[in-house]
């Protein structure tokens, strides 16, 4: 059974305390191994500093043994600082072909791809008429491997989801691959970890964590095609005006393939990469000033009349 966590309890700068699934444990105990000797080697060092300020050295004596037994302790140190080395450099590649590949074979397939500065998300399956494409949220099932490969559509970017698995390089003309697994039900924030530019801090994503059951329903509603209304005539026509060479929507005329696919889009909780809570004022203060929210980002600050953004507003809150 699964146990739901809070999104404070998963605070992405926790990854240091706690983990929450077999992908990133291994790193945790490295970076709590490699902390502890940070550490007691500062001790060691400052000690010795110490004890060097404090102690009064006797004159010389004249015996020329003492520049040797100063350099005894060098070579003492020297050999000792470079076991450690070679033991830390040893066991982070044992933990870096632990977490190389998943105990078991993935029960998901997704393809996560970087822009400037968004992410797009894609589902396969092995029947491909029922793959999907969302944007910026990534939900999948407790206690399962998924595999995710990693690609970028302009710049070097990193996939990095601390509580759940490593940094992985998103590299162009590359696929890479790492897989995550959550041991408990949550939302786990995820960041871009490779300066990409203006906007690199306000590229983020939610991995949001659900018990097999909550997960069949949410992809069930994902493969759901948007039935379009008669009181949604108004925003659809202003959709397609302005919006529909860029964005798309499944089972519809918009096919835009440059910004995130808007199919469910009232089902996901932020919008603008993590930038924004996914609200109707939220939705229509980056319709219109998304150049002062972003500066930078390829969506345009739009100016339109407020009969035509309302209409726009009121047709976006029907995609869910």
């Amino acid at each position: 059974m699964s146990i739901a966590l809070s999104e404070k309890e998963i605070a992405p700068l926790n990854y240091f305390l706690h983990s929450y699934g077999p992908a990133s444990m291994p790193t945790l105990h490295l970076g709590w191994i490699f902390a502890s000797i940070v550490v007691v080697v500062f001790l060691i060092v400052a000690g010795l500093l110490a004890g060097a300020l404090l102690h009064k050295r006797p004159q010389n004596s004249g015996k020329i043994d003492d520049a040797d037994k100063g350099l005894r302790w060098v070579y003492i140190g020297t050999s000792i600082s470079t076991c450690l080395l070679l033991a830390m450099a040893v066991y982070a590649l044992i933990t870096l072909n632990t977490v190389a590949r998943p105990p078991q074979a993935p029960a998901l397939t997704l393809t996560v791809t970087g822009y400037d500065w968004w992410w797009k998300v894609e589902y396969e399956y092995d029947d491909p008429r029922l793959n999907f494409v969302t944007a910026n949220e990534i939900h999948i099932p407790v206690g399962v491997p998924v595999l995710v490969k990693l690609k970028s559509a302009d710049v070097i970017h990193a996939f990095w989801v601390p509580v759940l698995a490593g940094k992985t390089q998103m590299i162009p003309g590359l696929i890479n691959r790492q897989w995550l697994q959550a041991d408990a039900s949550g939302v786990y924030r995820g960041e871009c970890t490779q300066y990409c530019g203006l906007q690199h801090a306000h590229m983020a994503l939610e991995v949001v964590a659900q018990n097999p059951a909550e997960f069949q329903r949410w992809q069930t509603a994902q493969h759901r095609r948007v039935a379009l209304s008669p009181a949604s005539d108004a925003g659809w026509k202003v959709f397609m005006e302005h919006c529909s060479g860029c964005h798309s929507i499944r089972g519809t005329e918009a096919i835009g393939a440059h910004a995130p696919d808007l199919t469910h889009l009232k089902s996901r909780s932020l919008i603008a990469a993590g930038t924004l809570t996914n609200t109707p004022e939220h939705r229509e203060r980056w319709i219109t000033h998304a150049q002062e929210i972003k500066p930078g980002a390829r969506m345009p600050s739009m100016v339109l009349p407020p009969a035509e953004l309302t209409a726009l507003s009121a047709f976006l809150s029907t995609l869910d």
